[in-house]
């Protein structure tokens, strides 16, 4: 699949602002073309890549509870699919599922995804979204529901517009963009809910090895947005110049992800040259960490009401249900 002209072209504007910025720094979403979609499937098989192991267990684990919550005839929403492998666990215990709604800005990662998912699933109605999740998007219509609150809370629950966002992915944005993200879930998602998955704080010995693994995917993932600007944007860059750093800044909660520029440098995008001193960096990613607590707050402040938490019994990571505002 082509990437969109509109999608192409902002990460040209982006990766231009990044360059020229100080600090510099540009978001994670430009990770995950094709190359990059599949070395994070890779990642998540990781031994050292504890999130995505953790999660599943839970949704193996609780998967009829969740949902219980989600309720019967539900469209589910999933936010930054990728390779839809979760959603597998729900949609095997949910109750006649109106339909599957994956979003995420890989084209052909996703729509490879949904060929597969449907094998599994032939009756599934599957309405796959490319777009930027974060970004303003169109979705199928909402679900109707007409259903009288006398008739109990099964029949509250029918048909709702329900969103599944696994992977601890909402840890990508600062605390106000998390905020601003799930605000707009809440208007999205009105008279449904949200499934979120949220990483939590522990040893830091365990989230550097999560993001410093042995093998050298993580690296090869971090520095493929250099490769990706050289293939879609004809960027002037030798990527051996740089090198994957990651690390845990404890003061703000997060992991921290940069391309590290190993020598004096210059790239130059578009007929514009930017400099890169050695030792200067081009900050990729941050992940924060969340208390269950502290999770509660931010989503509180952005419209859901808080419900059930799973959590694991090593206190890694946790998965919330949020019930949206009324439709």
């Amino acid at each position: 699949m082509t990437l969109p002209a509109s999608i192409q072209q902002q990460f040209a504007t982006d990766l231009h602002l990044a360059f020229s910025s100080a600090p510099r720094s540009i978001s994670p979403k430009y990770f995950y073309d094709e190359i990059g979609s599949a070395l994070f499937e890779q990642i998540c098989d990781l031994p050292e890549y504890y999130p995505t192991r953790t999660e599943l267990a839970l949704l193996h684990a609780h998967a009829a509870e969740m949902a219980a919550c989600i309720g019967p005839q539900a469209q589910l929403v999933e936010y930054g699919a990728g390779a839809l492998r979760k959603v597998r666990c729900l949609l095997d215990q949910l109750e006649e599922p109106a339909a599957f709604v994956p979003v995420d800005i890989s084209g052909t990662h996703l729509l490879a995804a949904c060929a597969q998912l449907q094998l599994s699933y032939p009756t599934l109605r599957i309405a796959p979204v490319v777009a930027d999740f974060t970004q303003p998007h169109d979705l199928p219509p909402h679900p109707t529901h007409r259903a009288n609150p006398q008739q109990g809370e099964k029949a509250a629950q029918k048909g709702r517009r329900v969103g599944f966002f696994p992977g601890s992915s909402i840890g990508n944005f600062s605390p106000p963009e998390a905020q601003a993200f799930l605000s707009m879930a809440a208007h999205e998602l009105r008279g449904g809910g949200l499934l979120i998955g949220v990483d939590l704080i522990k040893h830091p010995a365990v989230l550097h090895a999560a993001y410093n693994d042995a093998a050298g995917v993580t690296a090869a993932f971090n520095l493929n947005l250099l490769e990706r600007a050289r293939r879609e944007l004809g960027a002037e860059v030798d990527t051996a110049g740089f090198a994957h750093s990651a690390f845990y800044n404890a003061p703000l909660q997060r992991i921290e992800m940069h391309l590290l520029s190993l020598q004096r440098q210059v790239l130059r995008l578009d007929g514009h040259s930017y400099a890169f001193e050695a030792g200067e960096t081009l900050h990729t990613e941050n992940s924060y960490k969340y208390s269950v607590p502290g999770f509660q707050a931010l989503a509180a402040r952005a419209g859901f009401t808080p419900g059930q938490v799973w959590v694991d019994e090593q206190q890694w990571f946790s998965l919330h249900w949020l019930q949206a505002p009324p439709l």
